[in-house]
């Protein structure tokens, strides 16, 4: 295997009350694995530089590693460390089975039923943000922006930071059942292995700066109270959002 370690970089990662350390760090590696961001055959960093980064105890971040391992997305060499196994937990020559490609169409079907509920309550959510807001509330979305932001330069893991911006939104429209409902539709990556897995044969093409650019027209509108430029500009996200999951077209 190669002994090349990888980089990661992990910028001021919110905790989530409620959460689960060792869910934070298995959802953030996992992101990055199925990203692209470290690359198949890439030799994560020790126990102790991990556990280092994550401000973790390595109790912790064993039990994080161990459900990675579950997942076949990496695996121990004795004396060595842990590796990122090619594309996501198959070798090259790995041909998934009709039960894999089934339960991978099941869970396309699922993210495709999230993502229409979310164009259900997002835009509206927006549209309500716009009205409601207060300062705290465009704070917090600023500084999810500006996370987001450092983290892409930093080319650091993004996933938390993309939900913090959605959530301050839904926390804006003063409407506690928005923010439940936006939350059991937090990309919800610990049930998606074998849907990235299926995803990963087209190789999608995450545009994180298209991303960027949307969320900042989200939040201009939303900060001048303009709420229905504000609900199209989330429900044109959303889209986007779809497209660039399912289209197998680089140049896209």
């Amino acid at each position: 295997m190669p002994s090349k370690t990888a980089d990661i970089v992990v910028s001021d990662l919110p905790s989530n009350k409620g959460e689960r350390l060792s869910e934070r760090v298995y959802e953030n590696l996992f992101h990055a694995i199925v990203t692209g961001m470290i690359a198949a055959g890439a030799k994560l960093p020790s126990e102790n530089e991990l556990a280092r980064q994550f401000e973790v105890s390595r109790p912790v971040l064993r039990e994080a590693l161990d459900k990675l391992r579950d997942d076949g997305l990496i695996s121990s060499v004795r004396g060595s460390g842990n590796y990122v196994l090619n594309a996501l937990g198959s070798r090259v020559d790995d041909v998934p089975s009709d039960e894999a490609d089934r339960d991978a169409l099941q869970r396309i079907g699922d993210l495709l039923a999230g993502i229409e509920l979310r164009m259900i309550v997002e835009p509206q959510a927006a549209y309500l943000a716009a009205k409601r807001r207060g300062p705290s509330d465009i704070e917090s979305m600023r500084a999810a922006l500006d996370r987001f932001d450092q983290a892409m330069k930093q080319n650091a893991i993004l996933h938390h930071h993309d939900y913090a911006f959605h959530e301050a939104i839904a926390t804006a429209t003063c409407n506690a059942r928005i923010v439940q409902t936006l939350k059991s539709l937090e990309y919800d990556v610990t049930r998606s292995v074998n849907l990235m897995r299926f995803l990963v044969q087209f190789q999608p093409f995450i545009r994180n700066e298209a991303v960027r650019d949307e969320h900042e027209e989200i939040f201009r509108h939303i900060e001048a109270g303009a709420a229905t430029k504000a609900k199209r500009a989330m429900r044109n996200h959303i889209e986007h959002a779809r497209i660039r999951m399912m289209s197998n077209r680089p140049g896209f």
